[in-house]
């Protein structure tokens, strides 16, 4: 058994002290969440909150971090994160029920000095123009977390959430 795997002792795993020190920024979602997730319809009005799980663990031996969401609507999801320690950033590979694409979404981003975790992809607007969809992890505490899903043109200044989530631990 590796020492730092999921185990009876630690459900959710443990860091790897030999993995880079930034795999410790998800160190306060480890473990499982009841969250609300909202999204906005083609309208652009907000749907019904759908419930849902989230749930953190290390994994590869304490030297990533992969979560997954299932909820109640039975549209489930989850990410593979790996600290690049090259690029000095982290590669965050999304995956979904409701969609098998080829490859994987990737979003790249880091922690801020606010204590935000803040990811990019390239993403072109609806009407064609260029900017990202940006993930933040914010208000982060022993209490739980939010994360918004927006997107934003490239300077960031055209700014359009699309997802919500709030988690209680």
């Amino acid at each position: 058994m590796m020492k730092y795997e999921v185990s009876k002792e630690n459900p959710f795993g443990k860091y790897n002290p030999k993995a880079p020190k930034q795999t410790q920024d998800y160190k306060d979602l480890i473990g499982e969440c009841n969250c609300t997730s909202e999204s906005r319809k083609p309208d652009g009005t907000w749907a019904k909150p759908v419930k849902m799980i989230w749930r953190w663990k290390y994994i590869m031996n304490g030297m990533a971090v992969q979560d997954e969401t299932l909820k109640a609507d039975g549209r489930h999801s989850g990410s593979i994160r790996q600290y690049d320690k090259d690029s000095l950033q982290w590669n965050v590979h999304y995956y979904s029920s409701s969609a098998t694409p080829k490859p994987l979404s990737v979003w790249t981003g880091n922690k801020k000095e606010n204590g935000n975790i803040v990811l990019y992809k390239n993403q072109k607007a609806p009407n064609g123009t260029e900017g990202f969809f940006r993930l933040t992890f914010y208000d982060i505490s022993e209490k739980g977390y939010k994360w918004i899903g927006e997107w934003t043109d490239k300077t960031e200044k055209i700014v359009y959430p699309t997802w919500k989530i709030s988690c209680k631990r």
